[in-house]
């Protein structure tokens, strides 16, 4: 069923994105031979629209304290997406991207300058047209066979569709595709590297993803679209990667990235300047905010330029021979970090205890990216070993460790998906054994844990164990509903029963803020009562999440 291009669309289509590239990622990293063969155009794209979904996701939660029962206004949801794709746009395709997007914005707010549509197909139509015009002037020197092209033919394919708005994605996206198979031919250097345009992939599966939330399409339902056609030209970057030579000539030593707080006759000076200075220049944004992107050799007189057109900051600066420099220069860091994700305060104090840097997600909000990746950077080791804890952390926290390889740390991340399995392999680490040794023991440890979780539903709802109500104690093992009771310890009895069914040496307990430590008390009884020569260890975690976490090993 087709949906109405409204407020709802534009966050399954940012969540549809995001979950697209993060399958994607890898595969998008190993073919970016341009501009720069330094493999990271997957992972930039996933960091800058999970910027976009995050502000989106903020639009809704903000609205919901003040009229819980509709969605946010259209435009306000629109523009926020916009901008959250602005500050955090990464590398040149995101860049890139977060312009494409502000153009649609334009339109579909009914921007100065902009005619109101007729219906959402024609909105859509104009949106696409207008995110190309504003890509193109963002680009100081547009090159054919990029994610510029994919984005032409995107709108060229929706300008003669006929349908609804679902229809027009439709097309966008087949024309984009058409297009991505034949960016080998337009460009040499992905024509020599036999792989198609790195941004362009990004931006099929970007379009792919609004196809998709159009047709009613929820994330975490697989996509059934090949993203590209297979064809002699393209097949080699479905199982290759590139080397990093590809590119070809001397390139600039230094990308630089910074957002700038500027009027609009300083930002027209800024760009002749950095066009001097160097090359892949983009300077997106507007109404006072954009944001720069550059490679240079010179990358402090690229700063200096920012600070003479406005404000600069948010500024990164990197070396495209970071790795070799990150190498020597971590000589003095320790040699080895664990880096954990974990709720609440008390289970942050005992994994801080044992050595782990933490980060503690906000209550209702996972970390993103850019906060794991800052936490890999404070753990200062030449080596770390990532613990999500949370199996919806997974995609974001293979972008965060990609993102800390590119800047020279080894990083080696364990799938946990529970806060139990990450203090199980926390318990293993041990700093003195090799890196692969230490990792192999902590992802066994991990694995031997099951996991549960008491919640507590909100509303009416189906569930693998039946129809629950709002109020309802759910019991979820594995991550599945098993047990749907109406008090917390007499569930979690149930649960802990089940899990023991299948062995189990010791339980672990982990209390929510507000449950009482009489919790706990009977559950242990109860395991003693009924499973001989199970121990139990039961922690205070202090978790807004969820009331009680379970963990069997």
């Amino acid at each position: 069923m087709s949906h109405t291009l409204d407020a709802d669309a534009v966050r399954a289509w940012c969540a549809l994105a995001l979950d697209a590239l993060g399958r994607a990622r890898e595969e998008i990293d190993a073919i970016n031979v341009y501009p720069v063969a330094d493999g990271d155009t997957g992972t930039n794209l996933y960091l800058t629209v999970e910027s976009a979904a995050r502000a989106v996701d903020d639009v809704f939660h903000g609205h919901a304290t003040t009229d819980p029962a509709s969605p946010p206004a259209f435009p306000d949801t629109v523009r926020a997406m916009a901008h959250g794709a602005l500050i955090g746009a990464r590398g040149n395709s995101g860049t890139i991207l977060a312009q494409l997007l502000r153009g649609m914005a334009e339109v579909l707010t009914g921007d100065p300058g902009t005619a109101p549509g007729t219906d959402d197909a024609d909105r859509l139509r104009r949106a696409l047209r207008r995110a190309v015009e504003s890509a193109y002037e963002g680009v100081a020197r547009p090159v054919e066979g990029t994610v510029l092209t994919v984005a032409a033919a995107a709108a060229d394919g929706a300008a003669d569709a006929p349908g609804d708005a679902a229809a027009v994605a439709r097309a966008a996206y087949e024309a984009a595709r058409t297009a991505l198979a034949a960016t080998p031919g337009q460009l040499e250097v992905l024509g020599r590297a036999g792989v198609v345009d790195a941004g362009g992939l990004g931006l099929v599966e970007v379009l792919g993803a609004l196809t998709r939330a159009l047709a009613g399409e929820t994330a975490g339902q697989p996509s059934q679209d090949a993203v590209v056609p297979e064809t002699p030209a393209t097949r080699a970057w479905r199982t290759e990667s590139c080397p990093a030579d590809l590119a070809g000539g001397a390139e600039p030593s230094y990308e630089v990235i910074y957002l700038l707080e500027a009027d609009d006759t300083a930002v027209a000076r800024l760009r002749t300047r950095l066009d001097a200075l160097g090359e892949s220049l983009v300077v997106v944004g507007g109404d006072g905010l954009w944001n720069v992107h550059v490679h240079v050799d010179d990358a402090g007189a690229a700063v200096e330029a920012g600070v003479e057109a406005g404000r600069p900051y948010r500024i990164r600066i990197t070396h495209f021979g970071a790795a070799q420099e990150e190498r020597t220069r971590t000589r003095e860091r320790a040699q080895r970090a664990v880096v954990a994700v974990v709720p609440g305060e008390g289970l942050a104090g005992l994994c801080t205890e044992a050595g782990a840097t933490v980060v503690a997600p906000r209550p209702g909000q996972q970390p993103t990216g850019e906060e794991l990746v800052e936490a890999i950077r404070r753990a200062h080791a030449r080596e770390v070993v990532l613990l999500p804890n949370d199996a919806e952390l997974r995609q974001t926290a293979a972008a965060a460790a990609e993102q800390a390889r590119a800047e020279g740390v080894r990083v080696a991340l364990i799938p946990t998906r529970s806060p139990v399995q990450g203090i199980a392999a926390l318990a293993v680490h041990e700093p003195g054994r090799r890196f692969d040794e230490d990792v192999v023991a902590m992802t066994a440890a991990a694995g031997a844990t099951r996991y549960a979780e008491l919640a507590v539903a909100e509303r009416q709802s189906w569930t693998m164990a039946g129809v629950c109500q709002a109020g309802d104690v759910l019991g979820l093992i594995d991550g599945d509903v098993a047990v749907i009771g109406a008090e917390l310890a007499a569930t979690a009895e149930t649960v802990l029963d089940r899990m023991l069914a299948a062995g189990g040496e010791m339980v672990t307990l982990v209390l929510g803020a507000d449950v009482p430590d009489t919790v706990a008390d009977r559950l242990e009884r109860h395991v003693r009562g009924g499973h001989l020569a199970v121990d139990t260890v039961v922690y205070r975690g202090g978790q807004q999440s969820a009331p009680l976490i379970v963990g069997v090993e």
